[in-house]
């Protein structure tokens, strides 16, 4: 295993001004991680030491090329990140991806690629997933996940870009329902997430990898086996001590209470009722 604690060349993250975002660049920042970011929209804190903003649109090739010159990793965290009509997912989150792909691809650099939990979402509550499961995305959001998956999986078999996709389970400061007893990550869990991602020798003969992103979370036995011994993560932090407050803190609808991807799955659902 590496020893390296800062990645040799600067690393791009996209969507930095997101919440997500704005977490991995405080704390990459403070360990000296040069530090490239975009977004759409203006970056609202101080920027760290060794870093550096550009505002820029997905969708904008040229511009995400220019970007990525010279880096080693790309954070992908940018795009719409919530269930949204079609017609507003597609632009930065189909078309958006395909052009930091190819940035990648002409770079050389390796993808660190923010799926969602939302690609498999529509898996019931019953199941148990591994990381060769099948995608069943439960919205247009977590549709464009399980896309870019499979553009991971393009770009890895016919460029050698080497992906590593994380399926986030829910990401927040702390949980803040039953579900997230299960699929809850800390803030400190993803940063190390991120590091093991980037910093990592190798992802193996596959050269991709799919790691559930969830803390050590007692309730969560929906999702098994991934790639997370490849790269040498282990979540430190767990919701379990949130479960007092939080135990029966449920939604009372059937369809979103089924399914692994809760809300998301509720979202337009027009079935007459979910199947058994």
């Amino acid at each position: 295993m590496t020893t390296e604690t800062v990645p040799q060349k600067p690393v791009l993250l996209t969507g930095a001004s997101g919440a997500l975002g704005r977490v991995l660049t405080r704390a990459l920042g403070e360990q000296g991680w040069a530090l490239r970011l975009t977004d759409r929209a203006p970056f609202p804190d101080p920027l760290p030491a060794g870093a550096r903003f550009q505002l820029a649109d997905l969708e904008d090739g040229p511009a995400i090329l220019r970007l990525a010159e010279g880096c080693g990793t790309i954070l992908h965290f940018g795009g719409i990140s919530v269930e949204h009509p079609f017609e507003t997912v597609i632009g930065p989150n189909i078309r958006g991806l395909y052009h930091v792909y190819d940035a990648a691809r002409r770079e050389g650099a390796r993808m660190i690629f923010a799926s969602s939990n939302h690609a498999i979402g529509f898996h019931p509550r019953s199941a148990v997933l591994d990381d060769d499961c099948s995608l069943a995305p439960d919205g247009f959001y977590g549709l464009s996940k399980a896309y870019g998956e499979l553009m991971g999986g393009l770009y890895r078999d016919k460029h050698g870009v080497e992906s590593v996709f994380l399926r986030i389970g829910s990401c927040f400061p702390e949980p803040t329902d039953a579900r997230m007893l299960a699929t809850w990550l800390s803030y400190a869990d993803l940063t190390r997430l991120i590091a093991r991602a980037t910093l990592a020798p190798s992802l193996g003969p596959a050269g991709s990898v799919v790691i559930w992103a969830a803390s050590n979370n007692s309730r969560m036995t929906w999702w098994r086996r991934d790639g997370r011994a490849v790269i040498g993560w282990t979540p430190q932090d767990s919701a379990d001590s949130y479960a007092a407050a939080l135990e029966g803190k449920t939604s009372g609808d059937p369809v979103v209470e089924r399914y692994q991807g809760g809300g998301f799955a509720g979202i337009d659902y027009s079935r007459a009722a979910p199947p058994r």
